[in-house]
């Protein structure tokens, strides 16, 4: 009598990534993750610094510079509602990679700007590629990692924006009264081209996305014996729990059991990347306003960065040992509480240095922590159009702070009132997270 087949093997990949730690090549996706958000950031911080130089090199005002600096914030915005739902559907890989050419590409050709149309349009494009960069890097993060480390995980690689940002601050202090600010955008230009064959050639597909699209199991089988060799057969078959069915990305994340929670994401964004890139984009000519050289404005810039690297972990940590709504609304509060104390600490270089440092640390924090949310939010399917369009409301709020910067700055606002007026930002973040937790509760 012949034998019964066997049936093949069910392998849930979701299971297999959450049951085991951190293997060699999450490792290389993390390092690889945080090596792109890098980028991304140093494109975005340089445009701060190179501010006050233009000011005074091409004698134009504040509100015509913001025109020219939010020309890359609008194209942040399209950029990301696109690339969300073309990440779900195509790849997270395929659009990353297309994003880091595009941005790469046109901050190289910024450095050749000889008038500020010239420049809004550049900056347009170099948005465009730049909006989807952080979202679905993040997602593809998220999707590689155990549960119990997603917060830490996104959070190390959104920290790579605060690191980058910190050494854009450190360069620009060093290169644009030795070389001109040209020379910044020359690096960052070429950093992310040089970093393109490097992730073709190194950086894996999502394989949960792999899963949730039916892609070959050879190619899945491929990826699995990387992350846990041994665990699979030729006749495996590959699932991933817990996934829901059905809808398309876009009807998923406005769908009645979704809008209240995205709503909510997108408020808490919107209001923390307004206070956030506020200062990023005007701290320095705040600073140089009160009377410094600027030297020390892009020192203290740096400072404010670099206490978002250490925000970033440690609130990232907390989130995934503590409720993941609660500890960033906390954060939020505490750097609202902070706007009150830098304004006056601007008579001593050390009291500002400090007070940039903490401040960093609880609002920049705060912001890389929250991109977990989404990514824990969203089934795999609308996963990335779920960050993407977060991002792409935050983005909304960056862009209405470069016009609110250059309108205190013509106004004559001093730096303590303009401190004062953004307390309210990081308070609507954390009521936006806490309302979210207490709809879910219900």
């Amino acid at each position: 009598m012949p034998a019964a087949p066997i049936a093949p093997a069910t392998v849930d990949v979701r299971a297999i990534i959450d049951r085991r730690g951190v293997g060699g090549l999450q490792k290389l996706v993390l390092l690889l993750g945080f090596c792109i958000i890098a980028l991304e950031g140093f494109d975005l911080a340089v445009m701060g610094f190179i501010v006050p130089v233009l000011r005074q090199q091409w004698h134009v005002g504040s509100h015509a510079l913001g025109g020219a600096l939010s020309a890359a914030q609008f194209g942040l915005v399209p950029g990301a509602l696109i690339a969300g739902p073309l990440a779900d559907r195509f790849g997270r890989k395929t659009v990353v990679l297309g994003s880091v050419s595009v941005f790469g590409v046109f901050t190289l050709l910024t450095s050749t700007a000889t008038s500020l149309p010239m420049l809004a349009l550049l900056r347009f494009v170099t948005g465009i590629g730049v909006g989807s960069v952080v979202p679905n890097t993040a997602t593809l993060i998220s999707e590689y990692v155990p549960e119990r480390l997603r917060s830490l995980s996104v959070s190390f690689i959104i920290c790579g924006v605060a690191f980058s940002s910190a050494c854009a601050g450190f360069l620009a202090a060093w290169i644009i009264p030795a070389f001109g600010w040209r020379w910044l955008l020359v690096i960052g230009g070429l950093a992310s081209l040089l970093m393109i064959p490097v992730l073709f050639v190194a950086m894996p597909e999502s394989v949960r996305f792999l899963v949730a699209k039916h892609a070959p199991a050879a190619r899945i089988r491929t990826i699995i014996e990387k992350l846990v060799p041994g665990e699979t057969t030729e006749q495996s078959v590959f699932v991933t729990s817990l996934e829901l069915a059905g809808r398309g990305e876009t009807a998923l994340v406005v769908s009645p059991a979704y809008r209240f929670g995205s709503v909510m994401l997108w408020l808490a964004y919107f209001a923390a990347l307004f206070a956030s890139n506020t200062l990023s984009n005007w701290l320095p000519s705040f600073i140089k306003e009160s009377g410094y050289g600027f030297q020390a404005a892009a020192t203290v810039a740096a400072f404010y960065q670099l206490g978002g690297v250490a925000g970033a972990l440690a609130i990232g940590w907390a989130m995934d040992r503590r409720d993941p709504h609660k500890v960033p609304a906390w954060a939020f509060l505490a750097s609202g509480a902070l706007f009150l104390g830098l304004g006056l600490a601007f008579h001593s270089v050390p009291l500002m240095l400090l007070q940039a440092f903490a401040l960093g640390f609880f609002l920049i924090g705060a912001i890389c922590s929250v991109n977990a949310l989404p990514t824990a939010y969203y089934p795999t399917q609308a996963r990335a159009t779920g960050t993407c369009w977060m991002h792409a409301v935050g983005r909304c709020g960056a862009l209405a702070s470069i016009f609110s910067g250059a309108q205190m700055l013509s106004m004559g606002w001093s730096a303590d009132r303009v401190f004062l007026a953004l307390i309210i930002a990081p308070v609507v973040a954390a009521s936006a997270l806490l309302a979210k937790r207490r709809y879910a509760a219900r």
